[in-house]
């Protein structure tokens, strides 16, 4: 890490975390892969915050699978170009959260790996994605609650369409940043 570039990457075994990095794959509401290599990167500032959230999940014998960290400017203008809802993408005016390396998507998984049940997909950009939607099942609330204890305890903030987004406070506080480290693939 440069002086100039706070990003930092975040490793399963250093940050006792598992990465699923799904933009690199089709298994995204693109459907194809937007990055061309899987790394997984997070601001300085924010890469503590995930450390003590591992280790919050950990005492509850639960992981934190990481599905997506630092975001290029120029994938976000391929999701805003694909859902242009600033409910769930970011407009490019004022950028992503994630453009900024202060931003993490991610889910709970159990001992054997499984994904926990949040009720919807990761990257399920419809109101039941929603933090607290009523027409979840019990222990959909239950997990969605697990991962939001865990990641406000760690310092994170939600934001409430997507259980599975989570920031610094004043995120917008901090500048977007354009690494190569992340290429993404073209259109």
């Amino acid at each position: 890490m440069s002086p100039s570039n706070p990003l930092v990457e975040i490793t399963a075994k250093k940050h006792k975390v598992i990465i699923d990095m799904v933009y690199a794959s089709p298994n995204n509401l693109i459907g194809r892969p937007i990055y061309e290599t899987a790394r997984c990167l997070l601001h300085r500032e924010a890469e503590p915050h995930l450390r003590k959230a591992a280790d919050i999940a950990a005492l509850a014998g639960l992981r934190l699978k990481v599905f997506d960290a630092y975001r290029p400017p120029k994938a976000q203008e391929i999701f805003w170009k694909h859902l242009p809802d600033p409910r769930y993408v970011a407009d490019i005016v004022q950028g992503s959260n994630h453009s900024r390396g202060v931003a993490v998507d991610l889910t709970l998984v159990d001992k054997a790996g499984e994904d926990l049940d949040m009720g919807t997909s990761f990257d399920a950009m419809v109101e039941l994605s929603h933090h607290f939607h009523p027409k979840l099942p019990p222990q959909a609330q239950r997990n969605r609650l697990w991962l939001l204890g865990i990641m406000t305890q760690a310092g994170f903030k939600r934001i409430d369409s997507e259980w599975w987004h989570y920031e610094l406070p004043d995120a917008l506080e901090y500048p977007l940043i354009s690494d190569d480290t992340i290429l993404c693939k073209r259109a």
